[in-house]
């Protein structure tokens, strides 16, 4: 693709350290897409360079990475689209021909029976519209394709594009048809500053790269300009999609910044002058001579500045080159150090002196789940929670991170959402043991449940909206509140009571603050008589609840109120922390 070696070189080193990557890597969210990137890199990388051959072998190492990527990664389907999208413009370009025709073949036919293979994919290549793309190979067939494909869709034989796919076209979408896919917060569209945060210094470079390639425009340069066009729209419309934009920045930046160092550090010797005097001498007139001679006596005089300007502006583009390529190693490592190096369940903080302070209530409450739960106890919280609770605390969830299903998701939200007359019936139907809420009041910590809470209303309320009301948790005046002036449905609802129940004891009298709301909550806090508090870990982040029998439920709220009152006198005094287990 490039000329000079030093292109490849600059982007390998650049997706070695850029944010954008390292925030799925190893190094930062240890999840799939830590293999699924490189997959998807390496498959592109075998596709261009069996397009370049025509060769079916690398054709079919395509197919087999791209298996593999299927197996790894959902995203699978920008590899599904691009590919057949970058043939699509080269037939438009008048490029079609043995190589294109043999390359694209063996990747389609091999790729898609290999992504068969995988039990979560099936028969989803033949049956979804997110993959019907790979079929419109020449215009006239692409015409007929997509008209079969509308027909076969509104008959039901093909499955409509998913609500995640919409979402990518449509940025509102999600929002209002399907919130179970707009609460989870990569789901939304990146923010400006979250570009520069994970890309820093190389995004003036990437439109320079994208240009470099418009100069020659070969198959492979073809394939940059596309996969560019299509991940910058798509890393816009989602923050997780950066994944797939980091790469071809990377890509694009070395390309430009090869160009530059390919040109500034190349030092030629200029041209040794020629002896114009002479020639006018020979074949011209005395005073042509004497014009000449008086031009080369000038080109002589300035020949030495010529050298000395020359070097300078090659030394001034070097050093600020090495400098910029400095400051990016330099934002890169404080980015990962700082952002992307803590694992989800371990939070830091920083103290007022500058030392790191590690927050881990997460995994202190999870060892206490372990530890003090029977194995078959089954905890309730919000899906977010799910993996890390089956994961270390090895307890069965009522939802996890791969929960689809739009109604279970909504029962956990009805039930948090809804009083205690209502909860506890659905947590007794679903034999809920212990129900697990995170709390960030007292740490100020703002990724809390609280935060998250009209989520879990949005989404109870598309399967029940006639039982659960968004409007109801607002105000008059359109507020979200959680202190005083919250409404009435706010606090009786399960998920407030759990979260503030006894907070007021660990301050003294009309002091009581939500350091993340910003707000002063009442004296007064809320009570609970259907389940008894089992743990609060040190920071109060993490609080767990476990469900009472059925005879042990009070016969209403007052009697579940006194026999809390009779509780608290019996304990020394009011307490100062939050109950502690201290695991080594």
């Amino acid at each position: 693709m490039s000329t000079s070696p030093s292109a490849g070189l600059l982007a390998a080193a650049f997706m070695g350290i850029a944010p954008g990557y390292i925030s799925r890597s190893v190094a930062g969210s240890y999840d799939n897409e830590a293999i699924a990137i490189f997959l998807l890199v390496f498959t592109f990388y075998l596709w261009i360079k069996a397009l370049k051959l025509g060769s079916a072998m690398w054709g079919a190492l395509c197919a087999l990475f791209y298996g593999y990527m299927v197996s790894a990664w959902g995203g699978y389907v920008f590899i599904t689209n691009l590919i057949p999208l970058h043939v699509f413009v080269l037939v438009c370009m008048g490029r079609f021909g043995p190589r294109l025709y043999v390359s694209y073949c063996t990747w389609y036919a091999l790729g898609t029976l290999a992504s068969m293979q995988i039990p979560f994919v099936g028969f989803l290549p033949i049956r979804s519209s997110e993959h019907m793309s790979a079929l419109g190979f020449v215009l006239a067939v692409f015409v007929i394709a997509f008209g079969g494909l509308v027909l076969l869709t509104v008959s039901g034989v093909i499955a409509p594009w998913t609500g995640r796919f919409y979402s990518l076209w449509d940025t509102g979408y999600a929002k209002i048809h399907i919130p179970i896919i707009a609460s989870v917060s990569e789901h939304q569209p990146t923010a400006w500053p979250a570009f520069f945060f994970d890309l820093n210094l190389l995004i003036w470079l990437f439109p320079a790269g994208v240009y470099l390639c418009f100069q020659k425009l070969d198959d492979e340069q073809v394939f940059v300009v596309v996969y560019a066009i299509l991940a910058s729209y798509f890393s816009g419309v989602m923050v997780r999609l950066m994944l797939t934009l980091t790469p071809i920045v990377c890509v694009a930046a070395a390309l430009a910044l090869s160009h530059l160092l390919d040109t500034y550090l190349t030092i030629k010797s200029p041209e040794a002058p020629t002896d114009a005097s002479a020639d006018a001498t020979a074949n011209g007139t005395p005073a042509a001579a004497k014009k000449a001679a008086k031009t080369d006596g000038l080109r002589s005089m300035r020949q030495p500045l010529v050298g000395i300007y020359t070097q300078f502006s090659k030394n001034s583009v070097v050093s600020a080159l090495t400098a910029y390529l400095l400051l990016f190693v330099l934002h890169c490592t404080w980015v990962t150090s700082n952002a992307y190096s803590s694992p989800s369940v371990v939070l830091a903080s920083r103290m007022p002196d500058g030392s790191q302070h590690i927050i881990d209530d997460y995994r202190e409450a999870y060892q206490w789940l372990r530890q003090n739960t029977k194995e078959d106890a089954k905890i309730m919280s919000w899906w977010d929670y799910g993996y890390q609770i089956g994961g270390m605390a090895d307890r069965p969830t009522l939802v996890d991170n791969n929960t689809w299903n739009n109604t279970h998701i909504a029962t956990v939200g009805k039930a948090m959402s809804s009083s205690e007359e209502v909860s506890y019936p659905i947590m007794r139907q679903h034999e809920v043991d212990y129900v697990l809420v995170v709390f960030g009041g007292l740490l100020g910590y703002s990724g809390d449940d609280i935060n998250k809470f009209l989520w879990m209303v949005r989404i109870a309320e598309g399967i029940w909206p006639e039982e659960v009301k968004e409007r109801d948790f607002f105000t008059d005046r359109g507020e979200y509140r959680v202190d005083e002036g919250a409404t009435e449905t706010m606090k009786k609802s399960l998920m407030y009571k759990m979260s503030y129940y006894n907070y007021n004891t660990l301050f003294p009298p009309g002091q009581c603050q939500d350091r993340v709301r910003g707000v002063k909550m009442p004296d007064q806090g809320p009570t609970l008589s259907t389940m008894n508090e089992a743990f609060t870990s040190e920071n109060w982040i993490i609080r767990i609840y476990k469900v009472k029998d059925l005879d042990n439920v009070g016969r209403d709220h007052a009697a579940a109120a006194s026999f809390e009152k009779g509780n608290k006198k019996k304990k020394s005094t009011k307490r100062r922390g939050p109950k502690v287990l201290r695991v080594e």
